[in-house]
């Protein structure tokens, strides 16, 4: 099975100098943790609840900071194409839970979540993803 299969395919972006309040709205509006940082055509980041609430509330940030500021840079990314199999062993491996995924030209075309892994009911696919995203990192 390919990641193309599993994906969730309409992904929400945000610029990077949207401000963490809004940013902090619109994941409350569309019930998500995680959005993508876009600018231009190029993907440069992910912005997590966690990044809003340890690098920016925790910090004295205000609402009105660029979300450029707090944000994931160099985020990682799988391909469209990719085994499942394969994308949730690296997930495991990098502690991470979720990742965008790119068309072959590197153009964002989805996200893929430790949600749709699941959802492919296969317990031992399963089984690796959540194995190394708990762990202690």
């Amino acid at each position: 099975m390919k990641i193309r299969e599993i994906m969730t395919r309409n992904v929400q972006i945000v610029e990077p100098e949207k401000s963490i309040r809004d940013v902090a709205q619109l994941m409350e509006q569309i019930d998500s943790g995680a959005l993508l940082v876009h600018e231009g055509d190029r993907l440069v980041g992910m912005i997590t609840d966690r990044d809003i609430a340890i690098r920016a509330i925790a910090k004295g940030l205000g609402g009105d900071t660029p979300v450029r500021r707090v944000m994931t840079p160099n985020v990682r990314y799988c391909f469209d194409d990719e085994d499942v199999q394969h994308v949730a062993s690296n997930m495991a491996d990098i502690h991470l839970r979720r990742l965008p995924v790119m068309n072959r030209a590197k153009r964002l075309v989805g996200m893929v979540s430790l949600g749709n892994l699941a959802s492919c009911n296969d317990p031992q696919l399963s089984n690796t993803v959540l194995h190394g995203v708990a762990q202690a990192h």
